[in-house]
């Protein structure tokens, strides 16, 4: 792993020496590379960031995933965003075909999260308007940390009550049947989850970025090429003007780039 942006000294070193002092990253160090933001003078205020990958022809996933196209260090920045986070934000279709399972607790972060004032493990906070879900899977009877499921007042009542009896805790976020990515933001800060983490799907992170919540990207470039018809990380519906984010840091290894951009 080797930092490209921004740019400092050492690494100038590092590309003068042609990278050859690069370096596997601890868990430490990369936790640092993506601390969020500092809670201002009126407290911690929410902050909203996603994670996704795409190839360099701009394919989200292959046959339906993400995982083939990802990489062991890829894999592990996923890990350090999620222990870094107080909740991760994800879309019901992308529960499905990933295999959701409940975050785990990880030794290397407890005491951080403790000094954080963090449980054990993020919540893991699913956004279904129909709540067509398979509430006996682990993800909603056997979390760390109790799972949410973000709907919206119009929801079948028989699937909330399902959902609670599987131990999920359901939060109204929106008029009707749909869920507002504003009001999903807002009801998961009041119940104390301010760092935010999304990783899709690409429905959902549409749906983000369109109603203007969205305060940064964490994207792996894949040097991968798949052709097809899969996903762009984001779909839905698209913006008036498209929105203008700056370059946060840019790492790399085995030719995946590691970007993070912020909200400009």
């Amino acid at each position: 792993m080797r930092r490209l942006f921004p740019v400092t000294d050492v690494t100038d070193e590092t590309a003068a020496a042609g990278g050859a002092d690069a370096r596997e990253w601890s868990l430490a160090e990369l936790a640092a590379a993506y601390a969020y933001p500092e809670p201002g003078p009126d407290g911690p205020a929410p902050w909203l960031r996603g994670n996704m990958v795409s190839t360099l022809d701009g394919a989200a996933q292959h046959e339906g995933r993400s995982q083939p196209i990802s990489c062991p260090a890829d894999m592990r920045i996923f890990g350090v965003l999620r222990a870094l986070a107080d909740a991760v934000v994800v879309g019901a279709e992308t529960v499905r075909q990933e295999g959701y399972r409940p975050a785990r607790a990880r030794a290397e972060f407890a005491a951080a999260r403790e000094a954080a004032g963090q449980g054990p493990a993020p919540a893991i906070a699913v956004v279904s308007a129909s709540l067509d879900l398979d509430f006996s899977l682990p993800l909603f009877t056997s979390p760390l940390v109790p799972t949410l499921v973000l709907t919206g007042a119009a929801a079948d009542p028989q699937r909330v009550a399902a959902a609670e009896k599987a131990g999920a805790r359901v939060v109204v976020a929106g008029e009707g049947a749909g869920v507002d990515p504003g009001r999903a933001v807002h009801a998961l800060a009041e119940r104390g989850h301010t760092r935010l983490l999304t990783e899709g799907g690409p429905r959902l992170l549409g749906q983000l970025i369109a109603a203007g919540v969205l305060d940064e990207l964490c994207l792996t470039v894949s040097p991968m090429l798949t052709a097809g018809d899969a996903q762009r990380i984001a779909g839905g519906p698209s913006v008036t003007v498209p929105r203008r984010f700056t370059l946060s840091s840019m790492l790399e290894e085995d030719g995946f780039l590691f970007t993070r951009y912020r909200r400009a």
